[in-house]
This record gives C-alpha cells, structure tokens and sequence, in this order.
C-alpha cells in the first residue's frame, strides 16, 4: 500500500510564494512519477504538474513558468514550488502517483495523499 504525505498547505497573498511537500511510502520511490492536482469547491479535479521518474517535469499551461516541481529521491519526497500565484478560493493540492508516465487525467492515478489546503487572497 502506498501512503502519501502533503504538507505546506496555507494561507499566502497574491504574488506570493508557497512550497508543497508530499512525503512518499514507496520503497522504490525513484522508479515512480508523481503528480501534483488540485481542486476547488465545486469544480473537478485539476492536472497541475507531473514528474517523470527520469526527472522530466510536464506542467499544465495554466502554471508554466510559475511552478515547478522537484522530487529528491533520498527523502522519498516530490516538492511544489508555487511562485506569483494569483488570487482565488481554496484549493486543495493532492499528490498523486500515476498508473503510466506522463498521465494528466484523475482516473489514471492510483494512489493519492489528503491533500493541504491553499488559498491565494487578493
């Protein structure tokens, strides 16, 4: 069973600056992608950003040259770093690991953590 740990979640003005951290289970974590979503109050679940086991990042348009992700594969942990983020409600950013490299649809991930809240004020 694979168990996934977020955390950083909060509270941050827009423009601002905010680093997620998810905390894998698995063993053999540098075998793995991960992926990064995040969802809204009444709206589907978003495709953020995705990591390839070989380090190869895919971000959704909509976060392209704001975020990045990382992954550092000796603390089994895959980071989110959230630069000029823009004004809205609260979010809750999942971590995810993918069935396939390279997936960007909900129903192709397998495992998924709790996810921390985010909430970006104007």
């Amino acid at each position: 069973q694979v168990h996934l740990v977020e955390s950083g979640g909060g509270l941050v003005q827009a423009g601002g600056s905010l680093r997620l951290s998810c905390l894998a289970s698995m063993r053999t974590f540098s075998y793995y992608a991960m992926g990064w979503f995040r969802q809204a109050p009444g709206k589907e679940r978003e495709f953020v950003v995705g990591i390839t086991w070989a380090d190869e990042p895919h971000y959704a348009d909509s976060v392209k040259g704001r975020f990045t992700i990382s992954r550092d594969n000796a603390k089994n942990t895959v980071y989110l770093q959230m630069d000029s983020l823009k004004p809205g409600g609260p979010a809750v950013y999942y971590c995810a690991v993918p069935s396939r490299s390279g997936a960007t649809l909900p129903e192709s991930y397998d495992y998924w953590g709790q996810g921390p809240q985010v909430t970006v004020s104007s």
